[in-house]
């Protein structure tokens, strides 16, 4: 093998090792990335929820009043 044929290889092999490691740091990027997503969809859901349970308190609350009004009113009448 020549000198110039070696420096070729030499170069080929940097340059597949080179790929190879963008790759790599690509895949473990979106991984993260994937992770982090999923993280603030789990937060998106948990807040949903709460208000969700904050919201059906309020309205039993206001069906509470309302049915004690009537019932005031009934009872008045």
């Amino acid at each position: 093998m020549t000198d110039m044929t070696q420096v070729m290889h030499s170069m080929e092999n940097a340059m597949k090792m080179q790929m190879h490691a963008n790759s790599e740091r690509r895949a473990r990027e979106a991984e993260e990335e994937k992770k982090d997503f999923l993280e603030k969809l789990r937060q998106a859901a948990a807040s949903k929820a709460d208000l969700e349970g904050d919201a059906m308190k309020v309205k039993g609350a206001e069906a509470a009043t309302q049915r004690d009004q009537l019932m005031a009113m009934t009872m008045l009448g």
